[in-house]
């Protein structure tokens, strides 16, 4: 299964992996494994390949409740339904540990670079995407957070068009059903 990354930002795409979040028969969840978890840190770029298989021979279960407790707080702070306390203080403390597990790579002196000595850590993924989302959450691109216009999806995007006014997730999928949806409104009125 190949994720449809839409959203500009891993961090988004991680929000967006509770598919119909708003939906009321009820959301779909797309990281239902470890192994879920780890094709969609590779497809984000997050890992390479060859971390992606040295992992899958690790278990990964406890990895994955946490990638998603991480993905609910980053939910809450972007959707605005819970901005201060438990989702503040879960995401400070995985962007924290995130932090305390990268090390310095001097290889490239005098560029230095933030590398993951731990690279056969079933967490891997879960620090590559706090430090993702810290990296989002730090910078003036936050601002561009965007919620598809589509009631149904909802799900979040960077809006980096050029008069900051995109609307759907993805023209093709969201956009198009609105627009059609709106059209056939309009036959029928």
């Amino acid at each position: 299964m190949s994720f449809q990354l839409v959203a500009g930002h891993p961090a988004l795409d991680l929000v967006n992996t509770l598919d119909f979040r708003f939906r009321e028969t009820g959301a779909e969840e797309l990281l239902k494994t470890y192994d879920d978890l780890l094709r969609f840190s590779e497809q984000s770029m997050l890992l390479v390949p060859k971390q992606t298989r040295e992992l899958r021979r690790r278990e990964g279960e406890r990895t994955l409740l946490r990638a998603k407790e991480l993905r609910e707080a980053l939910a809450d702070i972007f959707y605005g339904r819970n901005p201060t306390g438990a989702s503040q203080r879960t995401l400070e403390r995985y962007f924290k540990e995130a932090r305390l597990r990268q090390k310095i790579d001097w290889k490239q002196a005098p560029r230095l670079a933030w590398a993951w000595p731990a690279e056969q850590d079933p967490e891997l993924p879960l620090w590559t995407l706090a430090m993702s989302a810290a990296d989002l959450m730090t910078s003036e691109t936050v601002d561009g957070v965007r919620t598809c216009d589509n009631p149904e999806c909802r799900w979040l995007f960077l809006d980096t068009s050029k008069n900051h006014s995109r609307r759907w997730c993805d023209m093709k999928v969201c956009g198009n059903r609105m627009k059609a949806r709106r059209f056939k409104a309009q036959r029928k009125a």
